[in-house]
């Protein structure tokens, strides 16, 4: 009897093996047996090809094995054409489902990785049309910021990660070299200007003494705040790190700055990608993929046009009741912004104040908004300065998202190389825009989000989120934090800046604008600071599209609030409003307007 009780428990256990084996090949290698499973799988498949990303996201920080923490993201023309396929393989096996066997938070799943997967098989044609290295993004500022913001600097072993990951420089800056030489063959060059700030942004990383480098120094200082850690390592420390970045992250740099003086030499242009092979189609492309809709360059262009008259009028009217009538409403906004009441002192003390009132501004407006949201992330936000070996390439200011273990909060950066880029009045609405309810409400609870797959907690599409932080600096101003005229002002000359992003974005990438036309036209009708506008504009050089979704993507969402509001009148309520379009983590815009759709029907068939 026992010996037949084991023969059967050991068939039943070799049984469940058997189907558990099966269960992975077939997650693996085939159609995984259920949608989920096959969400699940796809994004495994992208973090174990991204080691960065996954020590971003921070998720599987818990593990006792940290197999990626020592390492970094391939780069090669190999990966590019394997990431190529794999995303095609993938929307072959998403398209082997039936969508209507789904409904609810299934279908919706459905509907958004579909139309992510079959956007980036359109555009394959394209895959080596992009700009991996300039003033804005690439390795050689991406890399550096990584190291120094998102790996953790916990204990012993993450201090040997982070060695390893220096070590690993020369190998991820070499194929860099392998990938931007693949673009040059395809006759894919960087603008000469972007080229020129790559080259003097990394002299200026590897001329000063290793001990000054903020690899080295920052480092360093993150260690001397571990306890524990142990005191032989922390002598031997300082050696074991510069030594490595001298014998690998410096010649790692040489290497890439090599290449990039031997192109420079070859680089002859400063205008938009319609001097690219297929640069109109591709223009053409990247206007539908970053707005995620249906328009062309000549719509957006149109758009802009009204809007700018729009904004521009509203802004006249606002400096006239403050006496500032006289001249172009740029030229009176530039007034203002050199007034000295509107000025920090240009110091350290004085970049701390703004870096002070940017926190101020956040903490008011976070007790203040009860009436307009129900639900709020649990991980916080901190103010903090580009580093300043990033500044001369940076966004004016940018957001960080937090890990997912709650062990890095979400970061507001704002870049304070010239502080007269952030006069008074215009620093509520940054904060806004950046922290609260702007990127911070949106992309910390979409990371926050439950019984979704992982990839609607983390996939970002640029009309949504950044339509989202725009439409944020309008809620504020609805919601009384604007009041004083030069605030609104403030508020306006931002969403201006959207707007004439339409205009000279497709200027230059459509209507073969010259960079400096569109510097002009930005000056003339934001009043910007010069400085802040070159920057702007040559971003939209080597971005080309990614700018339109701000502006887009707010009316997209001013437009759905309006006909909610018309359609239910007593029913509509702002919370719920704002709880369909954050609760549902990014979309594309078509995706996000048949979600309140949805929301509205529902509201007008619920019982009085």
């Amino acid at each position: 009897m026992i010996k037949r009780i084991f023969k059967w428990g050991g068939l039943t256990v070799a049984a469940l093996i058997l189907l558990l084996g099966a269960l992975v090949v077939n997650v693996v290698w085939f159609k995984p047996v259920t949608l989920n499973l096959f969400f699940e799988r796809t994004f495994l498949q992208f973090g174990l090809d991204s080691p960065q990303a996954l020590t971003s996201i921070g998720l599987f920080d818990a593990l006792p094995i940290k197999f990626y923490q020592g390492k970094l993201d391939e780069v090669s023309i190999e990966r590019q054409e394997a990431m190529d396929a794999w995303v095609e393989d993938s929307l072959t096996t998403l398209r082997r489902y039936d969508r209507s066997d789904y409904e609810g938070q299934e279908a919706l799943s459905y509907d958004i990785f579909e139309w992510f997967l079959a956007r980036q098989v359109e555009g394959q044609r394209w895959s080596w049309h992009d700009f991996p290295l300039h003033q804005m993004r690439g390795i050689h500022t991406g890399l550096p910021n990584f190291m120094l913001q998102v790996h953790p600097v916990r204990n012993e072993q993450d201090v040997d990660f982070y060695l390893a990951r220096l070590a690993g420089f020369p190998e991820a800056f070499a194929g860099t070299v392998e990938v931007l030489e693949e673009h040059e063959r395809r006759g894919v060059v960087a603008p000469r200007f972007a080229i020129e700030k790559t080259l003097e942004s990394m002299r200026e990383f590897i001329e000063q003494p290793v001990e000054d480098n903020p690899l080295y120094a920052e480092f360093l200082e993150r260690v001397d705040a571990i306890e524990g850690f142990p005191e032989g390592r922390r002598r031997a420390l300082p050696g074991e790190l510069a030594e490595v970045i001298r014998e690998a992250v410096y010649p790692a740099y040489e290497s890439l700055i090599a290449y990039q003086d031997a192109l420079l030499l070859r680089a002859r242009s400063n205008d938009g990608v319609w001097r690219l092979p297929d640069g109109d189609d591709y223009y053409a492309w990247a206007v539908r993929w970053h707005t995620t809709t249906d328009y062309t360059p000549e719509d957006v262009h149109q758009i802009g046009l009204a809007e700018v008259a729009r904004i521009e009028a509203e802004m006249d009217a606002i400096l006239c009741s403050v006496g500032r009538c006289e001249g172009s409403v740029g030229e009176r906004v530039q007034a203002l912004s050199r007034d000295p009441d509107q000025l920090f002192e240009d110091s350290d003390a004085g970049r701390e104040a703004i870096l002070d009132a940017f926190r101020e501004i956040i903490t008011e407006i976070d007790g203040g908004l009860d009436d307009w949201f129900d639900v709020r992330p649990a991980a916080g936000v901190e103010v903090r300065r580009v580093p300043e070996y990033a500044e001369d390439g940076s966004a004016g200011a940018y957001y960080s998202r937090p890990a997912m273990d709650g062990s890095r909060p979400g970061v507001f950066f704002a870049k304070l190389k010239h502080v007269e880029e952030h006069p008074r009045f215009g620093l509520r609405t940054l904060a806004y825009h950046e922290a609260i309810p702007g990127h911070h409400f949106q992309i910390a609870l979409q990371q926050e989000l439950t019984g979704v797959p992982m990839f609607r907690r983390m996939l970002p599409f640029t009309a949504y989120s950044e339509g989202w932080a725009l439409y944020a600096e309008r809620v504020a101003w609805e919601a009384g934090f604007q009041n004083d005229p030069l605030d609104n002002l403030g508020r306006l000359q931002a969403e201006q800046f959207r707007a004439v992003r339409l205009v000279v974005d497709t200027g230059m990438h459509y209507r073969r604008w010259t960079r400096e036309q569109a510097i002009e036209y930005m000056v003339e009708k934001t009043g910007m600071a010069r400085t802040d506008v070159v920057s702007e504009i040559e971003r939209y050089l080597v971005m080309p599209g990614q700018a339109l979704a701000y502006k887009v993507g707010m009316m997209k969402l001013l437009e759905l609030r309006d006909r909610a509001r018309a359609e239910l009148g007593e029913r509509f309520d702002i919370r719920q409003f704002h709880n369909r379009i954050l609760m549902n983590g990014s979309m594309p815009l078509d995706i996000v307007e048949s979600v309140i759709d949805e929301w509205i029907e529902e509201r007008l068939n619920d019982p009085v």
